[in-house]
């Protein structure tokens, strides 16, 4: 099935759209806003930092609790292996958490905020690779893209851009890997808890060991269900109540591990000559690189640095990583591979066994606590990555709630988050252990770790222009690793790797189906768009009446005006006194400033007081409330016919005076056709270049019109949405129809609805049902 609508060309659809649609351009138009994470003084960076220990490294802080073990399933023959091992994990560690993600990939950044949709929406700005048809030649326009066009000297880059923009196999393959990543990162989320929780549960059989694995598993869930039910005070409240007992927990790994160096083996340290690595797969060969499945385990989490990146800011991570986490892990594993030099027996516990008496209960006690809180990172990562999905339509709608007004960018997901606890709950029951579940967690891990790789390598390419050696050695170094690492979880697809495949197969039909019904929709509505004389002409019938107040029609098309109007008049023969077309569009940027907000366009004779507007958010705005959405509507459109009516744009004579762009909304001018649209340069003038001379309106005419706004306003506002039905064509596929008739169909019934996502009341609502057969 094609996510890629190949349909012919429709000559009516060709004349509708016969010119450049000059408030298409205008919507990508916002002024330069610095990203959330792009600055900001050091003690909110430090405030940060603190709060990123609590939320992004749980996770791997924690993996110290079964990374030995998972390495090491059939115990230890040669205590040489374990200073071998113990260097493969250092070396993971420096190579992948911190140099691949704390010194090169976060700087990625989109704006302030990362994870694979963020690499995918860069790419998107440099070149024209989104499957969504509403994105024009206009885009490199917006300031906040900050997109500077490839100079000649970087024939590469232009290339790249060329071969991306021409390949439909290529915009289909980087979507297809996006969502996978992405999909691989709500698995991560799932596993996170199952296995850390499982893990730090289970030492407690060593103080009891009259429990059964059955009653650790009781033991883990109610805790489970805790983690999960504290999602929704936010990021914000949970990082800095979590924070400080992540803090205790570093304290006491790296004490611990100090003091098992200093204990047992202080020549531990020869394990940073990576000549260990090599002398550990000399002597056990395959067997060496199938424990390489546990040993990645080492860097679980790595990629919720990158994914929570909305949350805090790079600099407050770089601090974090290299001040607090790095040290303490190192440590810890340190102090545990000299344990195991001197008791090689003691693999399968040796976290709990490696402690002293004394530190038992208060590092129990902190490693449960720890455990719960290594599932935020990847957690907190999820949610931002499907808001960033959500608004690019590649996600069924759901609710989104930012829980914080001092950081951007911290969101909760209320369903999501339900059945990602859900899913944990009954993995834990049904895997009972924490083997089989690694085996799946390390697939994951991986995955993300080869997507980025990939995706990096394209934004080197196309928006850094870096050197090519440059490139080749990130590429090389960094995909030969996770290649390396991902041969050998492979091998364990049968004992439980299989578990993320089947969790991103479903979650991807499920993000293909949405998203490819979601361009089929957008295209038939671009192909039965209403010209704007056939509205004049509609307006002039006698029995279509102006009744008193405001209406606004939501649409998602953004060229024109869309079917369902004329299915409204035709139902309904009345039209408010002051009409608004309302399209929300989401910019590939996390933030659009509120001022830059709305775009406005006049619609036919200014008698009629109809306009096209477009609301313009960044993937990480919330929608205002539907009282505050209306003032400042109100403002804004005042401002508009202020603006437009103070002056009229200086034109040649051969052109219309009454359209700020130089072609009214009835008019056509020759251009591409309608699919070519999105794919094409077209150059236009710009919405707002006033000069000239002063127009027919008057002053006292201007405020007229103000004061009319004003008026309808308090008379009320009625929010009108088409509630299209989608149905596959009568010649379609068998499949066709069932991803549109079943599928799309089910999940849009269960789902949010359009007026739920909008916050808009119920008895200002009316929605005008009609059907559309793609």
């Amino acid at each position: 099935m094609s996510l890629e609508v190949e349909k012919p060309l429709f000559i009516e659809t060709t004349k509708r759209l016969e010119r450049q649609d000059s408030l298409i351009g205008d919507a990508e138009k916002v002024s330069n806003i610095k990203g959330h994470g792009s600055e900001g003084n050091w003690t909110q960076v430090l405030h940060l930092a603190f709060q990123s220990i609590g939320i992004i490294y749980g996770d791997v802080g924690t993996s110290p609790l079964y990374c030995y073990s998972s390495t090491f399933p059939n115990g230890v023959k040669d205590k040489d292996d374990i200073l071998g091992v113990l260097s493969l994990i250092l070396y993971t560690l420096i190579l992948l958490p911190m140099i691949k993600y704390v010194f090169i990939v976060l700087y990625a950044d989109d704006n302030g905020d990362g994870g694979t949709f963020a690499l995918y929406s860069l790419i998107s700005r440099y070149s024209k690779i989104r499957l969504i048809p509403n994105q024009q030649a206009e885009d490199s326009m917006v300031s906040n893209y900050s997109i500077e066009s490839p100079s000649l000297s970087l024939k590469r880059a232009q290339w790249l851009k060329e071969k991306l923009e021409s390949s439909k196999a290529a915009k289909i393959g980087l979507f297809t890997i996006t969502i996978l990543g992405t999909s691989m990162v709500m698995g991560d989320g799932t596993l996170t808890p199952a296995i850390s929780v499982l893990s730090a549960v289970s030492g407690i059989k060593e103080k009891v060991p009259s429990l059964t694995e059955t009653q650790i598993v009781w033991i883990s869930v109610p805790i489970l269900f805790m983690l999960f039910s504290v999602q929704r005070f936010g990021t914000d409240k949970v990082g800095y109540s979590f924070a400080p007992i992540i803090s205790v927990w570093f304290v006491l790994i790296a004490g611990i591990g100090i003091y098992n160096i200093v204990v047992y083996e202080i020549t531990i340290l020869r394990a940073f000559n990576p000549m260990h690595i090599l002398y550990y797969f000399g002597r056990n060969g395959k067997e060496a690189w199938i424990s390489l499945g546990g040993a990645i385990l080492c860097v679980t989490g790595t990629e919720g640095m990158y994914a929570d990146l909305g949350h805090f800011n790079i600099t407050a991570i770089q601090i974090s990583f290299n001040g607090v986490l790095f040290p303490s892990v190192a440590l810890c594993y340190m102090g545990q591979a000299a344990y195991l030099r001197k008791f090689p027996e003691n693999v399968a516990d040796t976290f709990y066994r490696s402690l002293p008496a004394p530190m038992f209960w208060p590092t129990f006690t902190v490693a449960i606590l720890s455990a719960i809180i290594a599932s935020q990172a990847m957690l907190s990562g999820a949610f931002a990555i499907l808001s960033k999905a959500l608004s690019l339509g590649c996600f069924p709608r759901v609710r989104v709630i930012h829980t914080s007004k001092h950081h951007q960018g911290q969101v909760y997901i209320p369903e999501v988050n339900f059945l990602m606890g859900l899913a944990s709950v009954i993995i834990t029951i049904t895997f009972r252990t924490t083997t089989e579940i690694g085996n799946a967690y390390g697939i994951c891990v991986v995955t993300v770790f080869s997507i980025t790789t990939h995706l990096m390598t394209i934004v080197m390419l196309l928006v850094w222009k870096k050197n090519i050696i440059f490139i080749l050695l990130f590429y090389v170094v960094f995909s030969s690793i996770e290649w390396i690492y991902l041969s050998s979880i492979l091998s364990k697809f049968i004992q439980g790797g299989y578990l993320p495949f089947c969790f991103a197969l479903v979650l991807m039909a499920l993000m293909v189906t949405w998203h490819y019904v979601h361009v089929m929709k957008y295209w038939y509505e671009l192909d039965h768009i209403v010209p704007i004389d056939e509205v004049t002409a509609l307006l002039e019938k006698h029995n279509v009446q102006r009744i008193p107040g405001v209406g606004i029609l939501y649409s998602e098309l953004v060229q024109g005006i869309p079917p369902v109007f004329l299915r409204l008049v035709e139902k309904i023969p009345s039209v408010h006194s002051i009409f608004l077309f309302m399209s929300i569009k989401h910019l590939p940027i996390p933030h659009v400033a509120p001022v830059e907000r709305f775009v406005f366009r006049q619609v036919g004779p200014r008698e009629h007081r109809m306009f096209r507007c477009v609301a313009r958010y960044g993937y990480s705005d919330g929608v205002e409330d539907s009282g505050q959405f209306a003032r400042f509507l109100a403002e804004r459109l005042k401002m508009f016919i202020e603006d437009e009516n103070a002056f009229a744009v200086e034109k040649p004579e051969n052109e219309d005076t009454d359209s700020p762009s130089g072609v009214s909304e009835g008019q056509t001018k020759p251009r591409k056709s309608a699919r070519s649209v999105h794919s094409e340069e077209v150059i236009e003038p710009p919405m707002n270049n006033h000069v000239g001379r002063i127009s027919s309106y008057s002053l006292q005419t201007i405020e007229e019109e103000k004061q009319l706004i004003d008026a309808e306003m308090k008379r009320g506002v009625v929010y009108l949405m088409g509630s299209a039905n989608v149905i596959a064509g009568p010649e379609s596929p068998t499949l066709k129809v069932v991803v549109v008739d079943y599928v799309y169909s089910f999940l849009r019934r269960n789902l949010a609805e359009g007026h739920k996502v909008l916050s808009i009341p119920k008895d200002q609502l009316l929605k005008v049902g009609i059907t559309y057969e793609i």
